[in-house]
């Protein structure tokens, strides 16, 4: 494929994932309504997501529950490698490693994931993830390895 073949594929899927996610919310489905995780940004490799914080998020000890962090980033490091996988193909998560830094209150401050890919194979894919808050702070890191379920044309 040319390069100009894979940027041509990889607007295709960003523009795929923008749909499906839109799709999600305006039919109240998926995590973008039940948690409220929204697509800020994507692009060839790389997403953007963000969470306000909310009580459906929060553990019994009124912080963020790990859960909801770990599905942000689950979410954005997913989508990144999806933006580079050809048309038609699929995916699933096969291991997900979050490192928690600090916990997360209900302070009104944003979470923001970005997640970048690493490796995109034929079978296997890596990616990185980083979520802050509003001020920066890093709350959380990890990474992902993605089973990649099929071979597009």
């Amino acid at each position: 494929m040319t390069s100009t073949e894979i940027d041509a594929t990889a607007d295709r899927r960003v523009a795929e994932l923008t749909a499906v996610f839109e799709r999600g919310l305006q039919e109240k489905l998926g995590v973008g309504d039940s948690l409220g995780i929204r697509l800020d940004s994507a692009s060839k490799g790389r997403t953007r997501y963000y969470l306000d914080p909310n009580p459906a998020t929060i553990n019994a000890m009124f912080t963020v529950h790990g859960g909801v962090l770990a599905t942000l980033m689950d979410t954005a490091m997913g989508s990144a490698v999806f933006t580079e996988l050809g048309d038609g193909v699929a995916y699933t998560t096969l291991e997900l490693k979050v490192n928690f830094i600090r916990a997360v209150t209900l302070d009104g401050s944003r979470l923001t994931c970005d997640a970048t890919a690493v490796h995109v194979g034929r079978r296997t894919a890596t990616a990185e993830g980083r979520i802050t808050d509003a001020a920066g702070k890093l709350i959380a890191h990890g990474t992902t390895t993605i089973l990649v379920l099929a071979q597009g044309n």
